[in-house]
């Protein structure tokens, strides 16, 4: 008896929005990885560089693995109301994803072992695997004009997790159709301008490359792109109409604003210590940049927000 319907009833079981199950065959994209990483989209994150031969042969990533299980987990808290001050990327006003959907993926990977899987790895945004990708081949999604998977009555705000795991499993059908057609509003909403072309992202303009992974100060000709935004952006998501149209809340606790972050007060991080930052934020998604990655975005979110004279 196959044993996929088993390993997604077990997915959806433990909260994920959606499971499928992909093989790990080389990529038919590492020619765009290469042209894109030739090109310096990544900017400073030369992890993407090691990482590149992995990304394009996923078997390597986890030795003996033959097939991995992808999971979307909802992050989506709900539309944000219009209130002054800076603003935050909805994933990050809570606990750290890596941490949170992890420990969810732990027990799928325990429930594959119960099926008789002797290789069972999670990974969540970390290593070198190709998540989208991977989500693509598993029948989950397709690419948006802003590089996001997006999944049909869903949207795109979620997480992408995997288990790579030997178990013997029949892989789902690629998703097949690009459902973006002529819509090119996240390509227009974005205040960098981070999209050369449609389905490709310069980082090194991207928001939130700028204020998560970036460690220099905002280079001045895409300073007023901040528009307030202190970490991550959301623009491209918020204006997609898949996401308009479908989004639904998550009430996972994990995921809520747990109103740690004052929005209005310019000087929040400028006035706090490194103990009191470690304490209150190294569980969250604002522990990647830390103290002094913060205090800057928040200069340069704030300063957006002011018209120059």
């Amino acid at each position: 008896m196959p044993l996929g319907p088993n390993v997604k009833a077990a997915a959806l079981e433990l909260g994920f929005l959606a499971a499928g199950i992909c093989s790990l065959e080389d990529s038919p994209r590492a020619d765009a990885l290469d042209r894109w990483l030739e090109r310096g989209f990544a900017g400073t994150m030369r992890y993407l560089h090691r990482q590149a031969p992995k990304r394009k042969q996923p078997s390597s990533i986890v030795p003996g693995a033959t097939a991995a299980v992808v999971v979307l987990d909802n992050y989506f808290p709900g539309p944000d109301p219009v209130t002054p001050g800076v603003k935050i990327a909805k994933y990050a006003r809570g606990r750290d994803y890596h941490l949170a959907c992890t420990e969810r993926l732990d027990r799928l990977a325990l429930a594959l072992r119960g099926m008789g899987a002797t290789i069972a790895r999670p990974f969540v945004d970390a290593g070198p695997v190709p998540e989208r990708e991977l989500a693509h081949r598993a029948g989950l999604g397709w690419f948006g004009k802003n590089t996001m998977l997006i999944r049909p009555g869903v949207g795109s705000w979620f997480f992408i997790g995997s288990v790579f795991t030997d178990l013997a499993l029949e892989p789902d059908r690629p998703f097949a159709t690009d459902h973006c057609g002529s819509c090119s509003r996240c390509l227009d909403a974005c205040p960098t301008q981070a999209f050369p072309e449609p389905g490709v992202l310069d980082a090194t303009r991207c928001l939130s490359y700028l204020t998560i992974e970036y460690r220099g100060e905002p280079p001045v000709e895409l300073a007023p792109g901040y528009r307030g935004w202190a970490f991550g952006c959301d623009i491209c998501n918020d204006v997609c109409p898949w996401n308009v149209r479908f989004a639904t809340p998550n009430d996972n606790p994990d995921y809520r604003d747990r109103g740690e972050i004052n929005l209005t007060d310019p000087d929040f991080f400028e006035t706090m210590t490194s103990d009191e930052y470690q304490r209150r934020f190294a569980d969250t998604p604002l522990e990647r940049p830390g103290l002094a990655g913060m205090q800057r975005n928040y200069r340069a979110a704030f300063a957006s927000l002011t018209p120059p004279p």
